[in-house]
């Protein structure tokens, strides 16, 4: 299930589970404490455009914070992970239930355990999605969803911005990551404009046109040191070796920032594909 589209015939598919859940498992807890929420407004536009609101799945779901968020609006959410590191840090919530979901497993085992063909109501994806075999994932999603009414959506987030002193060094800094990104990341440098999305429109973002929101953050200093230390690319730097946030780095930013004490509001945007599978 959801092998990267980055792999290459002559690798396994067990290298590369460890691969896609070390991506993450490193930093898994920094990863829940910085990371920011998603909106309450985000799940209130998908809740309304599903026309049942029994079971949801949300896929790659990281720490659960869009599992809590759909669970708002949803009778069962299921949330699965292929990192059991990151499952072990998910905030438990009374409708969510976490399953880890190994590559080795099956289409049809997964499909069994999502409830059956035709069963649900919502998939999310929140900044996951370009890591996936994507030809896979939405033929899943082809046979998970309910019909008619069933909705997809995925979502990522790009640019924060602090202010005006701040955000040329946090440039520099995110040039340094470059080498060290996956190239499926480069999807979400495009804003999810070159993501393939092949889903029937519903008016909330379809393939080459996202829908955007704002997301604002009020953070301290080492909690936007620590989102920074969450991306996997200064993880992957320094398994060669190069510490992208080095303790000079770290000294330039807390001087733009203001002072270690200061917390700012932080605002980056979120760029959404949202529809339905076509009959």
């Amino acid at each position: 299930m959801f092998v990267p589209s980055w792999t290459t015939d002559s690798e396994q598919e067990g290298e590369w589970e460890k691969v896609m859940a070390g991506l993450f498992d490193k930093q898994a807890e920094v990863y829940a404490k910085a990371r920011p929420t998603y909106p309450r407004e985000l799940y209130e536009k998908l809740a309304a455009l599903t026309p049942g609101h029994t079971l949801a799945w949300d896929v790659g779901t990281g720490n659960g914070q869009a599992a809590i968020g759909v669970a708002q609006h949803y009778e069962q959410v299921i949330a699965t992970d292929v990192s059991e590191s990151q499952l072990k840090h998910a905030m438990p919530h009374p409708r969510v239930q976490y399953i880890h979901t190994p590559l080795s497993l099956s289409d049809e085992e997964l499909v069994t355990t999502l409830g059956g063909e035709n069963s649900i109501d919502l998939i999310t994806v929140a900044t996951a999605a370009h890591w996936f075999d994507l030809p896979m994932f939405y033929s899943l999603v082809d046979r998970l969803l309910r019909k008619p009414g069933g909705l997809v959506a995925v979502w990522t987030y790009q640019g924060f911005e602090v202010s005006p002193t701040f955000d040329p060094i946090l440039k520099r800094f995110t040039d340094t990551t470059m080498p060290y990104w996956k190239p499926n990341a480069q999807y979400v440098f495009d804003q999810y404009r070159t993501l393939p999305f092949p889903f029937e429109s519903v008016g909330l973002g379809s393939e080459g046109s996202p829908y955007m929101m704002e997301l604002h953050k009020e953070i301290s200093f080492d909690g936007f040191m620590q989102l920074l230390k969450s991306v996997s690319a200064v993880t992957t730097a320094k398994e060669h070796g190069i510490d992208l946030l080095s303790e000079e780095v770290v000294k330039e930013f807390e001087r733009a920032w203001g002072g270690p004490t200061l917390v700012r509001s932080v605002m980056c945007k979120l760029f959404m594909l949202t529809g339905r599978a076509r009959i």
